[in-house]
């Protein structure tokens, strides 16, 4: 069952998530490189922020997401008459034997 406002919201939730630890992380690297620090990893719990961001954007994108629609040959058939698939215009042949019987003469007519 879609529910687009809690996927809204928790899409917008990851996405601050995602720019707040970005933004951490790029202050924390840039404060590093003053203090010439460079051989230091990014804290734990600037990872794990990074994780639910990740986890709690899927989560709002995946409940955001409308109904699926059934694809089967019956659905199709309820939504179309069969006058429109005995039409077949993709399969009408315009280039016919006709220049391999009579030569180049039929294509003259």
């Amino acid at each position: 069952m879609s529910q687009p406002g809690l996927g809204n919201a928790l899409l917008l939730v990851g996405v601050v998530l995602t720019i707040h630890v970005a933004f951490s992380t790029y202050e924390h690297l840039s404060i590093l490189k003053a203090l010439d620090r460079t051989d230091e990893y990014i804290p734990l719990d600037m990872v794990l922020e990074a994780f639910v961001a990740m986890f709690v954007g899927i989560v709002g994108a995946a409940l955001k997401t409308p109904e699926l629609k059934e694809i089967s040959w019956a659905s199709e058939m309820k939504s179309r008459s069969i006058d429109e698939f005995d039409s077949r215009m993709g399969f009408m042949t315009l280039n016919h034997r006709g220049t391999k019987l009579f030569g180049d003469a039929a294509m003259a007519q």
